[in-house]
């Protein structure tokens, strides 16, 4: 990503029965990223740091990054089309002595998981920031 990345805070997640609400954004202006119920599920398990009978899949990936030496470095949501968010998860590995970024399509749900299962910072571009409708006041 070339232009300038917008740090985001993550301010309220909140669960319905049908669905899960990521409220983030900066100090100035803040959104809701929509995703499924089971989604606030997971986010509650991992924030409470509950132990679960299996892994969830997030705790599956978070193994594998940490188990092969692969450093995430950020997200960053980039693009985002009426109520549909795009995201990309950039990783870090070392390669036959040499660095290698690896830039990864992804769902923001699963990334917002990953980020705060791994305290990974979660960035957007100034596009979306300013295409996202702002809450107003809670």
């Amino acid at each position: 990503m070339t232009e300038s990345l917008i740090p985001l805070t993550f301010y309220k997640i909140m669960q319905a029965r049908a669905f899960t609400v990521f409220v983030l954004g900066t100090q100035q202006k803040q959104f809701a990223i929509y995703t499924e119920a089971h989604v606030g599920q997971v986010v509650q398990s991992t924030l409470a740091s509950d132990s679960q009978p299996r892994p969830w899949t997030h705790n599956l990936l978070g193994s594998i990054i940490t188990q092969f030496d692969i450093t995430p470095l950020q997200v960053v949501i980039h693009d985002v089309e009426e109520t549909i968010y795009f995201a990309r998860l950039f990783l870090e590995r070392m390669q036959g002595g040499q660095r290698e970024i690896v830039e990864l399509d992804a769902r923001p749900s699963d990334c917002i998981i990953l980020a705060l299962l791994m305290h990974i910072p979660v960035f957007c571009t100034p596009a979306v920031l300013e295409k996202v409708i702002p809450l107003e006041g809670d």
